[in-house]
C-alpha cells in the first residue's frame, strides 16, 4: 500500500468507496441543508421542510436516500417518525465545512491592487 506525505498509509480502494458515496450525498444543496439541520437536533420531516424551505414530499424523498447512505437515522414516536444524525464524524465533516466556508463568507474581499 503506498504512504502519503507525512508516512501514514493511504486509506483502501473499499474505505475510498465508502467516502465518496458519503460526499455524493452531501453533494446535493437540498440534503446538506437536511444534515446541516439535524447536526443541530432531531426532527420530524415537517419540521426539517419548514427549517429547510423545501417541499415535503422532496424533504422526505431526500430523508429515504439519506437513510439508505447510513447517514441519518429514524425512530417512531407516537404517528411520526423523528430523524436524526446517528454519526458524529459526518456532525463533524458538515459543521467544520459549512463553518469554515461562512467564516471566509463573512471576511471582508482583499483588496486588489491595480498594476
Amino acid at each position: 500500500m503506498a504512504t502519503a506525505g507525512n508516512g501514514s498509509e493511504d486509506p483502501s480502494a473499499d474505505v475510498l468507496d465508502q467516502a465518496a458515496a458519503a460526499f455524493g450525498m452531501l453533494a446535493s444543496p437540498a440534503r446538506l441543508h437536511i444534515v446541516w439541520a439535524l447536526a443541530q437536533g432531531e426532527s420530524d420531516v415537517t419540521g426539517l421542510a419548514d427549517r429547510v424551505g423545501g417541499a415535503l414530499p422532496a424533504v422526505s424523498q431526500h430523508l429515504t436516500k439519506l437513510k439508505l447512505a447510513g447517514l441519518v437515522r429514524a425512530r417512531r414516536e407516537g404517528r411520526r417518525q423523528v430523524y436524526f444524525v446517528d454519526d458524529p464524524d459526518i456532525v463533524d465533516v458538515v459543521r467544520l465545512m459549512v463553518g469554515r466556508l461562512t467564516d471566509r463568507a463573512e471576511l471582508p474581499a482583499p483588496r486588489v491592487r491595480g498594476l
